[in-house]
């Protein structure tokens, strides 16, 4: 059987997204690299497989995909076994919980945390942009209520949905690994229990073997 296949660049938060889960499940993949800078990424094929010109796309045989939270569900669905069943789908509550902290994940947290990133690494490193403080102070402040929400919660569970490791927790990964490379990495020695959850997503020999590749 043909692996599946992954178009775009492992330093993208958003392939980054998808590798975790392909990674976790120990599944057979290609990753076929997408040039920016020759912006293959805007090429007819590329296109084909992502009408909106972005990364990452995603091939199983017929089928296509694009969107990494949405790509990333397709995999946790596809290699789900009894001990990697990271949705939860034969527990409604529990399933529940994990599709609520997956929601605040894109909707609040990395709404938060995300911009940082950008003004301190991607705009620099990337485009010769300076770092816009004001965004990342305005962020900050953000980020900081929202971490006091997720030490609350973590105060009464190991992880977010709950006493497992979930899809929520693992789609934190990308952005809070290159977040941790910023000047405000330290932020979360605040927060002692978020820190913890941390360490704990980090220790896992998938996330280290992807965070090898990613190293801004």
């Amino acid at each position: 059987m043909a692996p599946v296949k992954v178009f775009g660049q492992a330093m993208s938060p958003n392939v980054a997204r998808v590798l975790v889960f392909l990674e976790e499940a120990g599944a057979d993949y290609e990753l076929v690299d997408v040039d920016f800078q020759a912006k293959e990424h805007k090429s007819p094929d590329h296109l084909a497989r992502n009408p909106f010109g972005q990364i990452p796309a995603f091939q199983d045989g017929d089928l296509v995909l694009f969107e990494s939270r949405a790509v990333a569900k397709y995999v946790a669905r596809k290699y789900k076994t009894d001990e990697a069943d990271l949705l939860r789908d034969g527990d409604h509550s529990e399933a529940a919980m994990v599709d609520v902290w997956t929601e605040v994940e894109a909707h609040t947290y990395s709404a938060a945390l995300s911009p940082i990133v950008y003004e301190c690494l991607i705009f620099p490193l990337m485009h010769g942009k300076p770092t816009d403080e004001k965004v990342v102070d305005e962020s900050l402040g953000k980020l900081r209520k929202v971490l006091e929400v997720y030490e609350e919660r973590l105060s009464k569970h190991r992880y977010l949905a709950g006493d497992f490791l979930s899809f929520a927790d693992l789609n934190h990964f990308p952005y809070t690994f290159y977040f941790m490379a910023t000047p405000h990495g330290a932020l979360f020695e605040s927060y002692p229990r978020v820190k913890a959850w941390w360490e704990s997503i980090m220790s896992r020999p998938a996330i280290q073997k992807l965070s090898a590749t990613m190293t801004p």
